[in-house]
């Protein structure tokens, strides 16, 4: 069992604290006030940023302390919106906010990871028709492997987990979400993941 706090109680916060809870870890939800937020982190062992990727790297930023030697598991997109609300452009082109959070946060350990897919996939990959792909990017392999093993809780397959590299590679991954808008003004919101082809 590992105490996780799940910074951010949307869609995406909700989703993977319920999963989480359901394996087995001892689960905290922090919503947008700083205080609860500080608490939540201060006491967990991992921590997931869930929240709106355009304010996460101050918010999280100001949690500097309660997340130094902690392991945080970034799946936020930063982007600004587009006239209809769905990701627009990227906020950190050329960087990434997972780069931009280790930087801030050098004592804590940054895994970027589920933020190529629609939320209802990072607990339930195996509904798709296809075999989606999970992507980690990192520099410590002790907190990777940490976050490896609680994507297999949620159902993640370790041959659907593709170790990209260092916290520079998630930039590749942030980019992705440029896909995303055209994909749902084609298709609608039904549920897809990015995927390797082998």
């Amino acid at each position: 069992m590992t105490s996780i706090a799940v910074l951010g109680n949307g869609r995406v916060g909700g989703n993977l604290a319920a999963a989480l809870t359901r394996a087995g870890h001892e689960v905290t939800v922090a919503d947008r006030a700083p205080g609860d937020a500080a608490d939540a982190a201060r006491s967990a062992e991992v921590v997931i940023n869930a929240t709106p990727g355009a304010g996460s790297l101050e918010r999280l930023a100001a949690l500097r302390d309660e997340l130094r030697g902690k392991i945080l598991i970034d799946v936020s997109n930063a982007t600004v919106d587009g006239p209809d609300g769905l990701p627009g452009d990227l906020i950190h082109p050329g960087s990434s906010l997972a780069e931009q959070l280790q930087e801030a946060l050098p004592d804590t350990h940054v895994v970027k990871t589920l933020n190529t897919m629609l939320f209802p996939v990072m607990t339930a990959p195996a509904t798709l028709t296809r075999t989606p792909t999970a992507f980690l990017s990192g520099d410590d392999p002790q907190a990777k492997q940490t976050v490896r093993d609680l994507l297999t809780d949620l159902g993640w397959h370790q041959d659907w987990i593709t170790d990209l590299g260092g916290i520079r590679t998630a930039r590749a991954t942030e980019a992705a979400i440029l896909f995303v808008p055209h994909v749902i003004r084609a298709d609608g919101f039904t549920p897809f993941a990015i995927s390797i082809a082998r």
